[in-house]
């Protein structure tokens, strides 16, 4: 049993994964409340394959040492004080590399966010890769990856099937989760 798995063992959580892992994903996290959902996503993928998985973060906190910290552990720091398109870099970012895994939560903060944030989505599309659908069910104590979801053409019906996804996910604080 791997670190990881046995802490998340130890503190209760079950983990399950009934997807083959494909070269290249964006991983749609949600729901995202609460900072434990980083520690706890980062422990659910090195329990269930050890590989590693990207995350974009400020740029404001890839400063030394942190930064090179935040970095080895799969941090893509982000700059949006310019006026580059995060989403044409992530995408040059999955063309450049055979092997490429990037975790995105769509609400885009730990507050409530009456909105999805739509990044994910369009760089999946755009780089023409699947996008899996992971979750953290704090009521459960459980989280996985149970289905990948391929992008088509009807982008407001593909949102919906993947918000549809999320409904009865219970986040640590459930009063700042919106899925609607």
């Amino acid at each position: 049993m791997s670190f990881s798995r046995w802490i998340l063992k130890i503190a209760g959580w079950k983990t399950v994964l009934k997807t083959e892992k494909p070269p290249k994903s964006v991983i749609c996290v949600a729901p995202h409340t609460s900072n434990w959902d980083f520690f706890l996503g980062k422990l659910f993928y090195s329990a269930v394959d050890g590989g590693k998985v990207s995350f974009l973060m400020k740029k404001s906190w890839f400063f030394f040492p942190v930064g090179n910290i935040l970095k080895a552990i799969g941090g893509v720091p982000v700059d949006r004080s310019k006026r580059n398109s995060v989403t044409a870099q992530m995408i040059d970012k999955f063309n450049s590399l055979e092997r490429f895994h990037l975790a995105i939560t769509p609400e885009g903060t730990r507050k409530l966010n009456d909105t999805w944030k739509m990044g994910f989505y369009y760089i999946a599309k755009g780089a023409g890769v699947p996008i899996q659908l992971a979750y953290l069910d704090y009521r459960r104590k459980e989280m996985g990856i149970t289905e990948i979801f391929y992008p088509t053409d009807g982008e407001k019906a593909d949102m919906e099937y993947i918000r549809t996804f999320y409904k009865n996910i219970i986040p640590r604080f459930p009063e700042k989760f919106h899925n609607k």
